[in-house]
């Protein structure tokens, strides 16, 4: 199975609305054992980071008013993402193009008043 990343919005009753991903954007975070041996990994956590981690057992719930401190993560995170990708045994392009997916979800999520989901 396939990690997937989505941009919600909030709707009038406080619900999700996942929105369609933009033409040639993705929507890919990696396969399903990433969840655990990349983005909750040791490595992950030992790099300080509280939102990746909580993919290690459960999906990703990035509400609005936590989307400014998710990019801070990600980009604290980016400089590490090769040393990441050898310890999981990913390939760093491999992680370098789902985590870029993420990314471009969360910006997405910043322009529209909205949250994250990766699930």
């Amino acid at each position: 199975m396939s990690l997937l990343v989505h941009t919600f919005v909030l709707d009038a009753d406080g619900r999700r609305e996942i929105l369609e991903s933009p033409p040639g954007g993705g929507d890919l975070a990696g396969f399903e054992s990433t969840r655990a041996e990349l983005w909750g990994s040791p490595g992950m956590r030992a790099l300080g980071a509280r939102f990746f981690p909580r993919l290690d057992g459960d999906d990703l719930h990035v509400e609005p008013e936590e989307v400014e401190d998710f990019l801070a993560e990600c980009e604290a995170v980016r400089p590490h993402l090769a040393d990441l990708a050898g310890q999981g045994g990913y390939a760093p392009d491999y992680v370098a193009v789902r985590f870029g997916h993420i990314v471009a979800a969360a910006h997405r999520a910043r322009e529209v008043g909205g949250g994250v989901l990766v699930w």
